[in-house]
């Protein structure tokens, strides 16, 4: 394959002492000349090749079956309503619904009427505490740029928006539906060139009055890369804000008594460790925290006290576990109508439930009836009630609503099942360890298609390892297409994520972020020696952060697999900072700008470690070329230097997607991308799968 040329410039810097290499400078700037070119000739290949996959219709039939299942939102309650999402087969996005007290169900918002093109993605939503008015954010063209629109629930009338300028924002209503807190940040012009995505600041807002005559609450002197949050009590007498500097494991938490003199009071502030607090309806203000707890515990205090907000003064009323990793939690009530909490746990990946009592004295129960999979939330009216709502999936079972009630506290039932259309293969999960470079285990979940020969077969290990995201069993479109045609897909729970509690997440940043590359080179080798595949049938993919992972593999690892995609990647680690969010993640990769840190960072650097005459592994870098979060200029480098520098025949392509970011997307761009990418993979291991139309469903015990 003869790959598009691209000029080499003899571009080397000197930072803190390192000669640091940048060829491919001038593939930074999109509206450059050379880049247009060269992104032109990206875009051919790409199609050439990715048009002609063999494998390729064969994954958009399955696809189009299986990512047509829909998804269930859980519910939010207010006075009776009940507000969440739902997709249906055939639906290109999720509408936002209410169902009334009645039972009847109507449309608040649908992204499609909205937008019939398919491009504008709901962000966010949040009603207000009597459950009339709900605040809700879109953005179009997958730019993330939220806009803020308040709508009348009974009449579906807008009442309020757009105001723009509010990504990220959490909404805080008081009482009675006509003021909020939300956050928004300030106007480009107010700001230095370049930082227009920065400097968030808290508001106080009426609905209906002129934005630029909100009250500030928050935020003047912040560091430009802060984030806040914004919650209230229902009865409005308390607000809680919370700031942490980019992605960093810290809050910074203050509460303030709106009935009184209305100031922000430090609850938590300069403390490393994360905090969120909220005043729920037994006047309590209930604290969940790593801090002293790196997997967390829960406990309570007296918002009217501040001597009672030291951590040596709080109550406890969940402990840390000596295994779980505390996520979730929801108030109910018991039968008695004694206060109760609902708690999620991850164990090794997978989520659990039990229930305590509300006084600190203990478990209760454990919810024996959850199935092994994942727990994306618990819900309960905030006035109290014995019924809680549990988001659930597993990796065979669409986003879905189960229904948990203090009566039967042990048993789980179906609230909302998320429709399938077409056939789910029937699955065999295998949890495995793997043991990396230091020693530690590593959690494997392994899928395959029940009853199929247990002989090396084409497979896919795909990870992420970073910001304390854990990759719990979740419904996957792409994976179950992939085991459908008789492939392994692998899932990897790396260290960087929150599997194991913050500790498990720190070990995996900043100075320790080799251990995630480690852990998944472990992964790999560990499903080569126990005969799951080869390296010749071995592929790995990731995205963002996952996209850094698996461009590292490539680099440090290329002999160890035949095949890569790699998807909205950060690769370029020494001017990552410098672009997109990039600069909100410093805490967790470091800075450039650090003589030390800079050390790190050119220790794995994907876009640094390419070695001309290496043998790389296919590789497909697929790009959107909104994505306001991870600058696709990642993908360029990376693949003009693959390009120069590979001595295999394997190609080295470029997709590039225009109109979408790094977010949501309708099902449609969905399935043209994960299909051209199952296809990529299925070309350079070995894997054939036959069209559903010509094959049954794999059947086993």
């Amino acid at each position: 394959m003869r790959h598009p040329e691209a000029p080499r410039l003899d571009l080397v810097e000197d930072l803190h002492g390192h000669r640091v290499a940048d060829p491919y400078r001038w593939l930074e700037d999109p509206a450059d000349e050379r880049t247009v070119t060269w992104a032109a000739a990206q875009d051919e290949l790409a199609a050439q090749l990715l048009g002609s996959l063999p494998a390729r219709p064969s994954f958009a039939d399955r696809l189009t079956q299986l990512v047509h299942a829909g998804a269930v939102g859980i519910p939010v309650w207010r006075r009776g309503r009940a507000f969440s999402t739902r997709r249906d087969p055939g639906q290109e996005h999720a509408v936002l619904r209410v169902t009334e007290p009645d039972g009847s169900v109507r449309v608040l918002v649908d992204p499609i009427a909205l937008d019939p093109a398919g491009t504008t993605t709901l962000d966010a939503w949040s009603p207000s505490w009597e459950g009339d008015r709900l605040a809700y954010q879109v953005s179009v063209g997958g730019d993330e740029e939220s806009q803020l629109y308040v709508l009348d629930v009974a009449t579906g009338q807008l009442l309020e928006g757009p105001i723009d300028r509010c990504r990220y924002s959490p909404v805080g209503w008081l009482p009675g539906g006509e003021e909020l807190y939300y956050v928004r940040r300030l106007a480009p012009e107010l700001v230095p060139a370049g930082e227009e995505q920065f400097h968030r600041r808290v508001w106080r807002h009426r609905v209906g009055a002129d934005p630029d005559t909100d009250v500030l609450v928050h935020g003047e002197g912040s560091d430009p890369s802060t984030y806040f949050g914004a919650r209230t009590s229902a009865d409005g007498r308390w607000l809680v804000v919370s700031a942490s500097v980019g992605t960093a494991p810290r809050d910074d938490v203050w509460l303030a008594d709106l009935s009184g003199d209305a100031q922000l009071r430090p609850l938590q502030v300069g403390v490393d460790a994360q905090l969120t607090a909220w005043v729920a309806r037994d006047g309590r203000l209930w604290l969940h925290s790593d801090r002293d707890a790196p997997r967390s515990r829960l406990a309570v205090a007296d918002p009217a006290d501040p001597a009672s907000w030291t951590p040596e003064a709080w109550t406890e009323v969940i402990g840390q576990s000596d295994e779980g990793v505390l996520s979730d939690v929801a108030l109910v009530d018991g039968p008695d109508g004694d206060l109760r909490v609902l708690a999620v746990h991850a164990v090794d990946a997978t989520d659990r439930l039990s229930l305590w009592a509300g006084d600190g004295s203990g478990r209760l129960a454990e919810v024996t009836g959850l199935r092994p999979g994942s727990v994306s939330g618990v819900s309960a009216p905030p006035e109290g009630g014995t019924t809680a709502w549990v988001g659930y999936t597993d990796y065979a079972t669409p986003p879905s609503v189960l229904r948990w009630d203090a009566a039967d506290p042990a048993a789980l039932t179906t609230h909302e099942q998320a429709p399938v259309d077409g056939d789910v293969p029937d699955l065999r999960v295998v949890e495995a360890h793997a043991t990396s470079a230091d020693g530690t285990p590593v959690h494997l979940f392994v899928l395959s298609a029940a009853g199929t020969p247990d002989t090396p077969r084409p497979t896919v290990l795909y990870g992420y390892g970073g910001f304390n995201v854990s990759l719990t069993p979740a419904y996957s479109a792409q994976a179950l297409a992939w085991v459908a045609a008789g492939g392994v897909w692998v899932v990897a729970n790396l260290r960087g994520g929150s599997e194991h509690g913050e500790e498990w997440h720190r070990a995996g940043m900043r100075e320790r972020k080799q251990n995630v590359f480690d852990d998944f080179a472990a992964a790999a080798q560990h499903l080569i020696a126990t005969g799951w595949t080869t390296p010749a049938q071995l592929a790995v993919m990731g995205g963002s952060n996952g996209g850094l992972l698996v461009g590292a593999m490539t680099t440090q690892h290329p002999d160890l697999v035949a095949a890569v995609v790699c998807s909205a990647p950060l690769l370029d680690m020494v001017r990552y900072e410098l672009f997109g969010l990039g600069r909100t993640w410093n805490d967790e990769y470091g800075t450039a700008a650090d003589a030390e840190e800079l050390g790190w960072l050119l220790g794995y650097s994907p876009y640094h470690r390419v070695v001309e005459g290496t043998a790389y592994p296919a590789v497909l870098f697929t790009t959107f070329e909104s994505d306001t979060r991870v600058d696709p200029l990642h993908a360029r480098k990376l693949a003009a230097a693959l390009q120069h520098a590979t001595s295999a025949e394997a190609p080295i392509v470029l997709r590039r997607e225009l109109s979408v970011g790094h977010g949501a997307r309708a099902v449609s761009r969905t399935v043209g991308l994960a299909a051209d990418q199952l296809a990529f993979l299925a070309a350079h291991t070995g894997l054939t799968p036959a069209s559903p139309s010509d094959t049954e469903p794999p059947t086993g015990g």
